[in-house]
């Protein structure tokens, strides 16, 4: 036991070490401006640049450069509302706590967005918005799960109550999102690629003009949603300490 305590500690100090340096970071120019170009040229040649012509999907295939980054990016800022949940509950500072709200806040967006570009793309690939499928499924109830975070943090009045149940709540929440969406439609049939036998976006699908696009949109909706998520954090902490004065 002592020997995973450490090795749990150690771990945890060096997500804490990765983190600040992202902090210092995005604090940095160079990094602000890398974003807005990564999110300029994904919107630019993700509509102009040729794409390759494949059978049902046709021009549709560049939203890959949209639906796929908006997971990437909902993903980012739901890890780091755990490594914060997890750092809650090992200081119970109030800013932790605010930190994994807000970034919960920003990745309940991005995931809405991945939602709704894949209901798009679905409606031209598959005939319909919603079909049923389980991806789809999945991905719905994984999305209520993380609502209902929102909802448990807001329904209790003692604040540091309502912190230390949702940081136990959202270190829960996060390894039952990633089986829904990436564990239990694999073991079932289903329409959408990478899922139930279907083959994922590999080389057979993908061209060079399509990769130059696709890890920069992958890049920059990541780095925006980290981004976004640090600008509500600073504004609720802001917030927090005008209501601790007052």
């Amino acid at each position: 036991m002592e020997l995973i305590n450490k090795i749990g500690d150690r771990i945890f100090a060096i997500g804490l070490a990765f983190y600040r340096f992202l902090q210092r970071q995005m604090t940095k120019l160079w990094w602000k401006v890398l974003v807005v170009i990564f999110i300029f040229y994904t919107l630019i040649a993700g509509f102009l640049l040729g794409v390759p012509h494949k059978a049902i999907l046709n021009e549709t295939i560049r939203n890959l450069y949209f639906h796929v980054p908006m997971w990437m990016g909902m993903l980012s800022v739901f890890v780091m509302s755990v490594f914060y949940s997890v750092k809650y509950l090992r200081n119970g500072k109030p800013k932790d706590d605010l930190a994994a709200v807000e970034c919960v806040n920003t990745g309940l967006f991005f995931y809405a967005m991945g939602l709704l570009t894949g209901m798009l793309w679905a409606k031209y690939t598959w005939g319909e918005f919603w079909s049923g499928d389980p991806k789809q499924n999945s991905a719905a109830i994984a999305f209520l799960l993380y609502c209902a975070y929102i909802v448990l943090r807001n329904s209790i009045d003692e604040e540091q109550k309502s912190a230390k149940i949702a940081a136990i709540y959202n270190l829960f929440a996060f390894p039952i999102m990633i089986v829904l969406i990436f564990v239990l439609p694999r073991m079932t049939d289903s329409l959408h690629p990478g899922s139930g036998g279907n083959p994922a976006f590999g080389k057979y699908d993908l061209d060079g003009r399509m990769r130059a696009v696709f890890y920069p949109a992958m890049l920059g909706w990541s780095f925006l949603a980290v981004w976004i998520a640090t600008i509500r954090y600073r504004i609720r902490l802001i917030e927090y300490k005008k209501n601790e004065i007052n």
